[in-house]
């Protein structure tokens, strides 16, 4: 559940937009405002490339890679690659897209921490406006995602979103992941 406050942001945002189309600048707006689908329209960022990361209709394969310090997290919308150290170096303080992640691992499960979100993502990465209604912006959320493998071929990916100025009470998704070795993963363009 929204708290009162972002119930308010979200009412604000819809009459901002009321007769806009989705894909479509906020009057008035076109770099600072681009609308709830605007960051994907210009493929800054891709409606299901998160973090965190969630089903779209195409281009949802994902690809781990590590090496030694760094796991790199490949999605094939938008081809995004996030870049997470696990040296357990602290969170930087410069606002990103996909915001600073930190990884580490919990046994085989890794976990990755991130935090420092550009005010600016509204729901164009992972959030995808359904689970973030469009127009709220999620600057300061902390998210959690847990990558546990459960077999060979296998993952369950757990993502945890806090954000008290936001939602009531902090959530969590879980996603089945499975290994295709068949598939390569393209350019997106």
């Amino acid at each position: 559940a929204l708290t009162p406050e972002a119930q308010k942001r979200k009412e604000a945002a819809a009459e901002a937009r009321r007769g806009v189309g989705g894909d479509v600048p906020t009057p008035g707006g076109w770099v600072h405002d681009l609308g709830p689908g605007g960051l994907r329209v210009r493929c800054i960022l891709g409606f299901n490339s998160g973090p965190p990361i969630t089903p779209g209709g195409y281009n949802q394969n994902v690809q781990l890679l590590q090496i030694p310090g760094y796991v790199v997290i490949v999605n094939e919308m938008v081809h995004n690659a996030r870049v997470v150290p696990l040296d357990g170096r602290p969170h930087g303080d410069i606002r990103q897209w996909n915001g600073d992640s930190r990884g580490r691992w919990d046994g085989d499960t890794l976990v990755v921490d991130t935090t420092n979100f550009t005010d600016r993502q509204r729901g164009g990465g992972g959030f995808s406006g359904v689970i973030v209604p469009a127009g709220i912006p999620f600057g300061n959320f902390h998210l959690t995602e847990r990558f546990v493998p459960v077999s060979a071929n296998r993952i369950h990916y757990y993502a945890t979103v806090e954000d008290p100025k936001t939602w009531t009470r902090p959530w969590t998704i879980m996603l089945p992941w499975e290994r295709d070795l068949g598939y390569r993963i393209y350019e997106y363009a």
